[in-house]
């Protein structure tokens, strides 16, 4: 479904730059310069190498650069096709790759720009930050994009975006059209307003895509009316804005915004000697739909990305607090032990005959050891899952044991070295202990397989108890099998909650090496039982 899905946006992209350059060329098909089907080759091969575009982005923006300069000595009524697509590609290289690749390449499509650009009457100056503005805006946009990342969760909330898509929509409306300003009926201080006006929209497009859709059709339409070759330009505009639109809005309001850019094409590309025929119109309705079909993919994507960050973040809030809740079970055990321990031994006195003040006290300290074990056992009955019984409730080694017993049966050789002292250690850390080593030993069967080796060390190491797991490469595949735990980041949560640390990595020998260190109270350590 990936592979399908980049496939579609690819052709998408293809399609939309072959059908900008038949549009660019349809009014000179009927013209001396060339047979109609060379213009149509020369529009095809213009638009495909955006179908490189995503995944060699500088491959492309290479191919319309030789393409540029090509058309360009040949006088193809499609270089202006090629013009527009060029700054597009180098925005996209500068989005994806370093400036390894984007420098020299920005700098070649500057030197095709220039030359496709330079004509007599235009003084060096004037073309030379033409040239530069039309490379330079795309190159920062591609760059900030690539340091702040659409996926972001607070995108929408990324306000030098905002700023670089109004300068970049003002510098395309003016770079495009500034030539023809002086061109129609309306003074040329309106056409300027009327030019930056559409740029700056797109500044606020994210925020109100539907207010600067309807405003975009407006201004392409009053352009046309009265200064017909910058409407050409502000169309450009158009088309970002519905592709944005699309990736806001209903797709009942997509297909009315759809619907609004056709009409507002129809009105801009149609005039009183334009011929219409089918294919013309199937070119048409296939422009207006690729923004239509790449905002829908981009809508696609970022709410793809979303729902697997809300579900990583959900998973990781179930582990910690899955954790969190063994850990509480673990204390109930704790403080039961030694509370029924207190029970009992105040039970043992009254037996032995303590009277007086003494009788008072043990038998006040029996009824409350009473309660607090029912208040516990409530207390248990609310966090243990009835579809688990994973409560360590016989001795840290005992469990151990149990669990390299299970691994060995499973196909894992498992050699254990409990040191004498380590069962000196308060239980709630040999307990966190022995569940570190059942989950350690779970994951070398998962990961290296049934015939691997594991060694498990247990000791006291001056103030801490050391637990040490080393595995080499096992013999067999790895099989999937289920976890007793949460993984690494469980263990290394228990752990932290006791105060410790746990380390996990490849090994020197080429196995993987996991190692947890608990700290030991000396004042309770003999206290465990």
């Amino acid at each position: 479904m990936r592979w399908r899905g980049g496939f579609f946006l690819d052709l998408s992209l293809a399609v939309s730059g072959v059908v900008l350059n038949v549009l660019v060329a349809i009014s000179t098909w009927d013209g001396p310069s060339a047979p109609p089907w060379v213009v149509m080759l020369l529009a095809l091969l213009g638009g495909l190498p955006l179908a490189l575009l995503r995944r060699w982005p500088g491959a492309a923006a290479l191919c319309l650069i030789v393409l540029l300069a090509v058309y360009d000595q040949l006088g193809a009524s499609t270089v202006d096709a090629v013009q527009i697509l060029l700054p597009v590609a180098v925005g996209v290289l500068a989005r994806l790759r370093g400036w390894r690749w984007t420098a020299p390449v920005a700098v070649l499509a500057c030197f095709a720009t220039a030359l496709n650009l330079a004509a007599p009457s235009v003084p060096f100056s004037r073309a030379a930050w033409f040239t530069v503005g039309i490379v330079a805006v795309p190159v920062l946009i591609g760059r900030y994009l690539r340091g702040t990342a659409l996926r972001r969760p607070d995108e929408d909330h990324a306000p030098l975006l905002d700023l670089l898509m109004a300068g970049g929509g003002l510098a395309l409306a003016v770079l495009g059209s500034w030539p023809n300003w002086d061109s129609g009926t309306l003074p040329i201080w309106a056409v300027g307003l009327m030019v930056v006006l559409s740029g700056l929209a797109l500044g606020v497009v994210r925020r109100l895509p539907g207010a600067v859709l309807l405003l975009e059709s407006v201004l392409v339409i009053v352009a046309d009316q009265y200064v017909g070759d910058v409407g050409t330009t502000l169309q450009i505009l158009l088309f970002i804005a519905l592709g944005v639109f699309a990736t806001r809005a209903s797709w009942a309001w997509v297909l009315a915004g759809y619907l609004l850019t056709c009409a507002a094409a129809v009105i801009t590309v149609v005039d009183d000697n334009t011929e219409i025929t089918v294919w013309r119109v199937i070119a048409l309705l296939a422009m207006v739909a690729a923004p239509v079909a790449i905002g829908g993919y981009i809508r696609g994507r970022q709410a793809a990305a979303r729902q697997a960050a809300e579900l990583a973040a959900a998973r990781n809030r179930a582990s910690r607090l899955a954790e969190r809740e063994r850990i509480a079970r673990d204390v109930h055990d704790i403080v039961a032990h030694h509370v029924g321990a207190m029970v009992l031994r105040a039970s043992a006195a009254l037996y032995a005959g303590a009277d007086g003040p003494a009788e008072e006290a043990l038998t006040d300290i029996r009824s409350t050891g009473h309660r607090v074990l029912e208040d516990l056992r409530g207390l248990l009955d609310v966090l243990r899952d009835p579809g688990k019984d994973d409560i360590p409730s016989a001795d840290p080694e005992d469990v151990v044991r149990d669990a390299v017993a299970r691994m060995t049966a499973a196909g894992l050789r498992v050699e254990l070295d409990i040191a004498p002292g380590a069962e000196q250690a308060p239980l709630v850390v040999r307990a966190s202990a022995a569940r570190i080593v059942q989950e350690g030993l779970t994951n070398v069967l998962k990961h290296a397989g049934p015939g691997a080796e594991a060694r498990v060390k247990v000791g006291i190491t001056g103030h801490e108890l050391a637990v040490e797991i080393r595995n080499g490469p096992g013999a067999a595949a790895p099989r999937e099998l289920p976890s007793s735990g949460q993984g690494i980041n469980g263990m290394r949560e228990r752990a932290g909650a006791l105060g410790g640390r746990l380390t996990a990595g490849p090994a020197e020998d080429g196995g993987w090496r996991l190692a947890a260190a608990l700290p030991v109270r000396t004042g309770t350590a003999r206290s465990r039982q």
